[in-house]
Formats: C-alpha cells, structure tokens, sequence
C-alpha cells in the first residue's frame, strides 16, 4: 500500500512515529514540536486511542495537549469496526490539523481500523498536509508493513518477524518501537533481510523521528534513533535459512542518531546536527 496521493501540489504532512514513553510533562520537546507544527494554540488535535484498552487513554491525552496551549482536543473512542464508520468521527477528523494515535496494541489497531473509512481519512488528510504522529502502537501502524512481534535479541533470524498490513502512511521504512529499552534490533534486522527496498528504523523511548514530506527525518527527543540502511546489502540468506540457521548479511550500513540528527529516505544520507 503505498501513501495517499497530494493533489495539484499539496505538500504532504508530516509522519511522526514515537518509540514510546514520550515525556508528557517536564519538557516535552516531542508532543510540543507536534503542536507547534499543527496550529500551536489554534491546532485541533484528535486522538485515536484505539489500540489503548484504558478507557482513560483518550482524556489523559486532551488533557495533556490542552495543557500545552492546544484550544481543541478531542478523542474519539474508536473500539470496533462500526466505530470507524461513524460519520460524527470523520467530521471530527476532517476539522484536524493534527492526529494523533496512542499506544496500546498494534494488532487492535490494524484489525479495527484496518480498511475502514476511519483509516482512508487519516491516510487522505495526511497526503492533504495534516500531521500524524503516534507513540509505541501508535507508531508501529504508520508504515506499509507493520512489525505486529518477534522475539528480542540482538541477531536476526529465520523466524525474527512477523507482519501484518499498516496504515501506508509511508513505504521507505520498516519501523520498530521501544527500541533499546526491549533489544529488538534483531527483529528489525531481520524485517530488513527480507527485502532491503526499505530502511530499517529503531526508535527509542522518549524519541521521535518528524518525517518530512521530503523525506528527511529530523531525530526529535532524548534517545537514539537506529537506522538499518540496506543500500548497499550484498547479500542475505533469508531466502535459504532453515529454522534455527544463524543469517548472513553482508554490507549493511547502521546509523545511530541524535536529537537534531537528520536522515534522508530517498539519498540514504545520514547528517549530524
């Protein structure tokens, strides 16, 4: 699935995957850049907080944007698929300049949202400039091909990953969350191994990567940003690795980033601040 189609020269908005455990009250550089980005005080942000079983989830989210000068706030407990049909949320979605998605349960994600005309909308609003960011789960949806688990460790493997459909929002990464914090750089080696189209992206806690409609990413937060660039992969042995067999990959690139670190998806350049 590859991201909704900009009309006439519309520039895309950005796609913000967070690795998770955003700070939320002292200094939280990342959700205010994301309002900044989206109107500041005059941004309307709505929250789906579907993959969150707390029923909490959504009004702890307000509350936060509205203590950073946000106006408009709303959540919309989105908990089946009848819900993303409901054409009082897609108005509400059509009034945003930024969406956000929680954390929770990837899996509740693609199997509410997946298809219904909740998703078509936050696909078609983000080609239309809206921002879209979202933390852990929140997060993992964003690409084509979402990582929905895999065992941790720091070595790809024949069974290191396991996908399911994302929301398509981009198509030049392949994404994980809670990066450090749960050693799943062999997972997302191994998300990698399959097909080395796209570049493989770490995200640590408290740390987010702003995707531009350029296709830079600005590393935004107080973690590390892992970027798995296959560019230059000479070979893998996926295609004939047996269950237990250890992989080859010969040629990777790995970036470790910082705040203010950029990397572009199209050149495959990484930059410091």
């Amino acid at each position: 699935m590859c991201p909704a189609k900009t009309v006439d020269g519309q520039q895309r908005g950005f796609v913000i995957p967070i690795g998770g455990g955003e700070e939320r009250i002292n200094d939280p550089v990342i959700l205010q850049r994301f309002v900044d980005i989206s109107g500041g005080k005059e941004a309307y942000i709505v929250i789906i907080p579907t993959a969150s079983q707390l029923v909490e989830t959504g009004p702890n989210y307000e509350a936060i944007f509205k203590d950073l000068g946000v106006k408009h706030a709303i959540s919309l407990p989105i908990n089946s698929r009848e819900d993303a049909q409901s054409t009082d949320y897609l108005a509400e979605l059509d009034k945003a300049t930024g969406i956000f998605i929680t954390g929770g349960n990837q899996l509740r994600l693609s199997t509410i949202l997946g298809g219904t005309p909740v998703a078509q909308a936050i696909r078609r609003l983000n080609a239309d400039g809206v921002h879209v960011a979202g933390t852990s789960a929140g997060a993992a949806i964003m690409p084509e091909h979402m990582i929905a688990g895999g065992p941790t460790g720091a070595l790809p493997n024949e069974q290191g990953v396991t996908f399911a459909p994302g929301l398509g929002l981009i198509n030049k990464i392949l994404l994980d969350q809670h990066f450090s914090q749960r050693n799943r750089l062999g997972r997302l080696l191994s998300a990698v191994s399959y097909n080395p189209f796209a570049s493989g992206i770490g995200i640590c806690e408290d740390t987010a990567a702003f995707i531009g409609p350029d296709g830079v990413i600005e590393v935004v937060g107080n973690g590390s940003l892992t970027v798995v660039d296959p560019s230059d992969l000479q070979y893998t042995s996926m295609a004939a690795a047996r269950t237990g067999d250890a992989i080859t990959l010969i040629g990777l690139k790995l970036h470790l980033l910082s705040h203010g670190d950029t990397y572009c998806l199209n050149t495959r350049i990484a930059s410091p601040k």
